[in-house]
């Protein structure tokens, strides 16, 4: 659904965005240091009992790197590279709808048969 432009570039704008992007956003500002996951929290707004998780999925695409227990992001080229790839895969679900486990090991053990 769009919105007004008025709203796009309201202040209201780190509110819809989600919790990686916040935490990478951050990160990403404050690129000079490194964070312990509870200071990330604090300062993203993000729950502590998910900022973990989050971290975690931010370092396996790979813009997030992790020394216990600081975090800080990587090259920013791979925060770039990352971003394509996630705005790619969203637009890519919207058109075609997301993939299913189910139906790709159907096919898988469809084509084992044969």
């Amino acid at each position: 659904m769009p919105i007004s432009i008025d709203e796009f570039e309201s202040e209201n704008a780190d509110e819809r965005r989600t919790n990686a992007e916040r935490v990478l956003r951050f990160l990403v500002r404050n690129r000079d240091q490194a964070y312990k996951a509870t200071e990330v929290a604090d300062a993203t707004g993000v729950n502590p009992n998910s900022i973990h998780p989050v971290l975690r999925r931010l370092a396996d695409p790979d813009p997030v790197r992790h020394t216990a227990p600081y975090w800080a992001r990587r090259a920013l080229q791979s925060i770039r590279d990352a971003s394509v790839f996630s705005s790619t895969s969203a637009f890519l679900d919207d058109e075609l709808g997301t993939e299913s486990r189910t139906e790709w090991l159907d096919v898988s053990r469809d084509e084992d048969d044969e």
